[in-house]
């Protein structure tokens, strides 16, 4: 039993470092569909992210695979099994900066990083996803740049797979 979880565990990091952070289909339309309701409020385009798309995909699959986002943990939380510090995000915000850091911890990215979560019991596509967080006062405010989060973004990162959808959100560009 412990060989075959090794060979598991080492064939999800494998495919998950592999990646060349290029967006599926679904996330390129989840991409379209946020940069569409943004111009509807007259904000600009954001360039995606290399970086913050492979940290959004990693964490999709993370998500997926080793549900760390159970009982106190949330959507912002990181597993134990891969090369990243795992971290349980609880709604007080506490461990904050697990996420914040997620962009510097696993990429060249060189500020922080700021993320939107969605789960859906099926399959998540881009629409539903983009309609859970346009009916999420906090989700929304960072997509459209509200309240705390008013300075520009700089960069963007997406991952969907299985249930699970993230949008990362950074104020530096990606170089």
């Amino acid at each position: 039993m412990k060989i075959v979880f090794s060979i598991l565990t080492l064939f999800l990091i494998s495919s998950i470092f592999s990646f060349s952070q290029e967006l599926t289909s679904e996330e390129l339309k989840l991409y379209n569909l946020i940069m569409e309701y943004r111009k509807s409020y007259g904000l600009p385009e954001i360039p995606i992210s290399k970086s913050l798309t492979f940290v959004a995909q990693i964490h999709v699959r993370d998500l997926m695979i080793n549900r760390p986002d159970t009982a106190d943990c949330n959507l912002h939380s990181w597993s134990n099994k891969g090369n990243w510090r795992p971290c349980c995000y609880t709604s007080n915000h506490a461990k904050s900066d697990c996420m914040w850091e997620k962009p510097r911890e696993l990429t060249k990215y060189n500020d922080s990083g700021f993320e939107i979560a969605a789960y859906s019991g099926n399959y998540i596509s881009a629409q539903s996803a983009l309609d859970l967080w346009k009916n999420s006062h906090g989700h929304n405010d960072v997509i459209l740049n509200k309240n705390k989060w008013k300075k520009e973004w700089k960069a963007i990162g997406i991952g969907i797979y299985g249930n699970y959808a993230v949008v990362w959100f950074g104020y530096a560009s990606d170089k």
